[in-house]
């Protein structure tokens, strides 16, 4: 028997990128100590070469006296500083606003954002080179004559073109990451991305399911979060170690109370003695919570976001239809790519093919009632989204390859179809939906 042991490297990568890119400071926090030692490193420099420069690269750097470069580093520092927290104090606010009207949880996506990365970066680190290179600055004394690092104030200049340029590149990208449509189009990549690693993590040759016993042992959770992820890897080498069984009770993404079981597990061969109990807290080292979901490992989470853009949309604060049947069309892509994908291994075993590992795969039916369901109770009123709705289950059923998948599909249309009729939609509209349900239907049945 071929087995793979645990969740590959692309998971983990992803769990690191995602851990570091939802953090706004990282990336900015190594830029400034970059420009820190970049201001210590280059008036040295100047002092080496200042006299051996070539008259035609001469002219081109700071010509300027010591009160001169002090003037310019100093209004560089503070200019800097300043637009750096108003830019960002009115980014927040107009995410806010966004926020409002999509979803909270789309707010992450900024802290996430490779251009607001960048441009912090830039920002921070312009103002900790210019306030570093002013130190250098000397007046002339007895013993020495007076310094101006004339490399080093030129580059801190050429910094501050550059921040403008990233500030207006900036402007032009947070207008655009404001839209409603962008805002799904990177929760929908995201997701995507999500899907991929997680089948690309399968293993090519799953065992089958083994027994429970009697004799085993529930792991409660010591801390309350979301389950963020699970290291499969970790759990394979460690129930291989001890030669048991180990079954996962709860599926990446879901809310865990402290004193809730998480995993079970089982010797193979021997009974459990109290020696056991130790083997608990190995296990959970291997499973991480976090006070929120992150979409790592979790397939449901852009699912969700883009569900609730689309709920918001509904909401008579709001009363954005057309919003909706945008996300209904980014929900019904996610759900047939899962549909279109073999189903993921109910037992995964070591190198030597012994089970080792139940994991808690993504149930679709789940799925389908999460990124459709919310949308069917609060849009089926109106016709433009239902006929939406009716027709993305026709999109996910061309792609379907399993049974239990289409029954699922044909439960959402069933309660689609209840939803109209309660909800008594204008007879014109509603027999258009009727056609369009017994059109997808009969779609379903020959898949």
């Amino acid at each position: 028997m071929t087995t793979v042991a645990g969740n590959g490297p692309g998971l983990r990568v992803a769990a690191i990128n995602e851990a570091i890119a939802s953090r706004l400071w990282p990336i900015p926090l190594a830029a400034t100590v970059v420009a820190v030692a970049l201001g210590v490193l280059v008036p040295e420099v100047d002092r080496v070469v200042d006299q051996d420069l070539s008259p035609t690269f001469a002219a081109l750097l700071f010509g300027g006296g010591v009160e001169a470069a002090r003037a310019v580093l100093s209004a560089i520092a503070g200019s800097v500083i300043t637009v750096t927290s108003l830019t960002f104090s009115l980014t927040v606010l107009a995410l806010q606003l966004a926020s409002s009207q999509g979803s909270p949880r789309l707010l992450r996506m900024f802290a996430a954002d490779r251009m607001v990365h960048a441009t912090l970066a830039t920002f921070m680190g312009t103002f900790a080179y210019a306030l570093t290179v002013l130190r250098t600055v000397e007046d002339a004394t007895e013993g020495a004559d007076a310094f101006v690092p004339r490399i080093a104030v030129t580059v801190a200049s050429v910094a501050t073109l550059t921040s403008v340029v990233m500030l207006t590149f900036f402007l032009a990208h947070l207008a655009r990451q404001l839209r409603l449509e962008t805002m799904m189009r990177d929760a929908h990549r995201e997701a995507s991305r999500t899907i991929d690693l997680l089948w690309r993590a399968r293993p090519r040759a799953p065992a089958s399911i083994p027994p429970t016993p009697r004799a085993s042992r529930d792991v409660a959770a010591t801390t309350s979060g979301f389950l963020t992820g699970v290291d499969r890897a970790g759990l394979i080498a460690l129930a291989r170690e001890h030669d048991i069984v180990v079954e996962e009770l709860c599926t990446i993404g879901d809310s865990i109370v402290a004193g809730s079981p998480v995993l079970r597990w089982w010797h193979r061969d021997t009974a459990l003695t109290r020696a056991d109990a130790g083997v608990d807290e190995w296990l959970l080292g291997r499973m991480s919570l976090s006070y929120e979901p992150t979409p790592s490992q979790d397939v449901s989470f852009g699912i969700r976001q883009i569900a609730d853009v689309a709920m918001k949309a509904l909401s008579p604060g709001v009363n954005d239809p057309t919003t909706a049947e945008y996300a209904v069309g980014h929900l019904a892509d996610l759900l047939a790519d899962i549909a279109s994908r073999p189903d993921l291994p109910a037992c995964w075993a070591d190198e030597a093919g012994t089970v080792r590992l139940i994991p808690r795969n993504p149930d679709f039916r789940a799925l389908v009632d999460l990124g459709l369901g919310g949308v069917r109770r609060y849009g089926s009123g109106d016709p433009r989204v239902a006929a939406r709705l009716i027709r993305a289950i026709g999109e996910i059923g061309r792609r379907t390859q399993g049974v239990r998948q289409r029954e699922a599909l044909f439960e959402e249309l069933a309660g689609i179809e209840r939803a109209i009729e309660r909800l008594g939609v204008d007879d014109g509209d509603l027999r258009k939906c009727r056609d369009l349900i017994r059109e997808v239907t009969v779609s379903l049945r020959d898949a």
